[in-house]
């Protein structure tokens, strides 16, 4: 009865998403006009003349593509409580990221209007796809099971709050989608990531459960805990009605089988969402899809950068100009102050008519040490074929460059993996991964031929529980933060060996 409630009262809003296949360049160029009309009041766009610009093409003209540290120092002025710098009036907000960078936190500023016309919008959006992709599931006569992160929120003096997205918000979260979300406030926003996931299950382990959102990762974690703690043999007989995960943060290819054991329910659904601190991009609008649909009318602005150019970006294009199977890093302007700001995640369109997306990694996320250019969904696929093909299952892993010593013109790349089902043969999981890097991306499969310039790939099996001691360690458990896959230096690696 409430599935259908919520079906019926989200009707007029479903239409308006499916104007996106017809009307995709309307929206977008609606949402830079208004951007391009608040940005007029602010420091930034005083200063780059927002209220000239009268067209996409002069808004490129002058305004520079930006990463992080270019921001900085707006962002800074943004918190020290200083008005109108990137987004009309004062800030009170911040999202505190590290993302897969670096240990250097990030403050992405959350304003009033990213909280109402981007994430929250983008939380409701979620049921309102939910009730057409899973027609007949029940999911909303029960609870859902958010696992947030493990930062709560910090006020920085009497200027801004500070924390992770995900505690912003639930503290932002309407006092009528409180009542069918768990856990309570106070647990949500435990800091410590053990003690949190401790109280979940014994705060949540009777409830009706009927839907999970959160990093996979993550909630792997809670789950085989909640197992423990229940000395249940899987979650659905904790939870026997649940039948929905809404998940981001990480690619769910794989994770999904060890989700299908552990939760053997044939009801299961599986949605993705791409929800990121600088605000909500995309959802699955099919069943099983591992694409997304790229949200147009959130008050953000896309553009593309294809990452075979990143250090030209002159080279980026509006939305009605990508191009299908290329790899894109996205660039975005939106109602949170960003602006032509590269977020850090590359992109594949899989259509055009809607838009969709698959995530492909990171622009700082690859290896290149000898001129393999090695990405994420290299590794994302390559992991997969070798597990698929010797029956074991992958917890994490991270891959890192071997450099040629003084002694041998040949280098190789080290991979750290964490199994849940070890292989039987460590070496033909070992050659089933490096047959299918050679088969997915010609420069490695070059370096490779007669190991002239690069060795075979040399795995190291880590003990379980390693790369949660290093996030640990780090103070990085749950939320937003996640293992990089790939780096190009050492130091990940060395500091997982000196754990192990």
């Amino acid at each position: 009865m409430i599935h259908g409630l919520i079906r019926g009262a989200t009707a007029r809003r479903y239409n308006r998403i499916q104007r996106y296949e017809t009307k995709a360049r309307t929206v977008q160029r609606e949402q830079l006009q208004m951007l391009l009309r608040a940005g007029r009041r602010t420091r930034f766009g005083r200063e780059r003349s927002f209220a000239g610009i009268n067209s996409y093409e002069e808004f490129r003209r002058r305004v520079e593509v930006a990463d992080y540290p270019r921001m900085e120092e707006y962002v800074e002025r943004a918190r020290r409580g200083e008005e109108d710098v990137l987004w009309p009036g004062r800030v009170g907000w911040f999202a505190k990221s590290s993302g897969t960078t670096g240990r250097r936190s990030k403050y992405i500023p959350v304003t009033a209007e990213g909280l109402k016309h981007n994430h929250m919008r983008g939380m409701r959006d979620v049921a309102v796809m939910a009730t057409r992709i899973f027609p007949e599931a029940g999911f909303f006569e029960g609870r859902m099971l958010t696992l947030g992160g493990s930062h709560a929120i910090e006020r920085e003096g009497d200027c801004a709050e500070v924390g992770d997205l995900s505690a912003i918000l639930i503290e932002h979260t309407p006092r009528v989608a409180r009542m069918f979300r768990r856990p309570s406030r106070g647990v949500a926003l435990t800091a410590d990531f053990d003690q949190k996931v401790e109280a979940v299950c014994r705060e949540c382990a009777e409830e009706n459960i009927t839907a999970l959102a959160g990093v996979p990762s993550w909630n792997l974690v809670m789950l085989n805990r909640l197992l423990e703690y229940t000395g249940r043999r899987n979650v659905s007989e904790v939870w026997p009605k649940l039948e929905l995960f809404v998940h981001g943060g990480v690619d769910f290819r794989p994770y999904r089988e060890v989700f299908r054991q552990i939760i053997p329910s044939r009801r299961m659904k599986y949605m993705e969402t791409y929800n990121a601190s600088e605000g909500f991009f995309a959802m699955a609008d099919r069943a099983e899809a591992d694409d997304m649909l790229l949200m147009l009318d959130y008050g953000t602005f896309y553009e593309f950068l294809p990452t075979e150019h990143l250090e030209r970006t002159e080279r980026c294009v509006p939305l009605e100009e990508v191009k299908c199977g290329v790899e894109y890093a996205m660039v975005i302007s939106n109602c949170n102050g960003l602006w032509r700001y590269m977020i850090g995640d590359t992109v594949e369109f899989t259509s055009i008519a809607p838009y969709r997306i698959r995530i492909t990694g990171r622009t700082q996320c690859y290896i290149n040490a000898f001129g393999e250019e090695l990405v994420v969904d290299n590794a994302e696929r390559a992991v997969m074929a070798a597990c698929r093909l010797t029956g074991s299952e992958v917890v994490e892993y991270t891959a890192a460059p071997i450099y040629m010593e003084y002694d041998t013109a040949r280098g190789a790349h080290q991979w750290l993996v964490e199994f849940r089902v070890e292989p039987e043969y460590l070496e033909r999981w070992c050659a089933v991964l490096d047959e299918e890097l050679k088969r997915c991306n010609s420069d490695y499969e070059a370096k490779r031929r007669g190991d002239v310039t690069l060795l075979a790939p040399r795995v190291t099996p880590l003990p379980r529980g390693t790369f949660l001691r290093m996030m640990a360690l780090e103070g990085r458990l749950g939320g937003q933060n996640k293992v990089p896959r790939l780096r190009n230096d050492r130091e990940l690696v060395d500091k997982l060996l000196s754990l192990k």
